[in-house]
């Protein structure tokens, strides 16, 4: 199982970096206006979602649109030993953040400002591959199936895919933690419709 998910990342990672900057420009455009048709979006107000990291869809277009709407925005802090994510509340995108664990863009110090993730309605979940009942395969941490589950309230966690990320099926573990929907540049899924 772990090498057929190894060659699966491999595989997402190679069609992703094939796509010039202009088309997954307008692809995440796409995906970004399909997601502000949702009333779930419409209705958030305390959004997390990771910021992209090398060929990832432009999470940017979201977290603009919701600091300059006065609605708050918090971004995941690795904590490799713990495999652990904190919650950081973002204020500026430009000035907050800098290449941290795994090249991924976190907090620089002074901007990191931990809050209780209870907070939060809204996550959006990254991932390199999906099934239309919502599982998916990240990078490899499992921080995310680790992360959701302690959560008491539970907020919509949506994923953003390209269409040649949805597959028709993944290899599972049991600790594998599905997200409500997956928004592609050509539709909306909601995985409960497919469990």
């Amino acid at each position: 199982m772990r090498l057929l998910k190894k060659e699966i990342r491999q595989n997402m990672i190679r069609q992703r970096k094939s796509l010039s900057v202009n088309d997954l420009r307008k692809k995440s455009l796409a995906i970004f206006r399909q997601l502000q048709g949702l009333e779930t979006y419409k209705n958030a107000q305390n959004l997390m979602t990771y910021v992209p990291f090398q060929e990832e869809i432009h999470t940017t277009l979201l977290i603009e649109d919701f600091l300059n709407n006065n609605r708050r925005v918090f971004i995941p802090v690795t904590k490799p030993k713990e495999k652990q994510i904190i919650v950081s509340e973002l204020l500026d995108l430009e000035k907050d953040v800098e290449t941290g664990h795994f090249g991924v863009l976190e907090p620089k110090a002074f901007a990191f400002r931990p809050k209780n993730p209870e907070i939060l309605d809204l996550i959006i979940v990254p991932g390199l591959a999906f099934t239309k009942s919502g599982y998916r395969i990240g990078y490899g941490g499992g921080y995310y199936d680790r992360f959701l589950p302690t959560l008491k309230h539970k907020p919509i966690t949506i994923a953003l895919a390209l269409d040649f990320q949805i597959l028709d099926s993944l290899p599972l573990n049991n600790f594998d933690f599905p997200v409500d929907m997956i928004i592609t540049e050509s539709r909306v899924i909601l995985c409960k419709d497919y469990r």
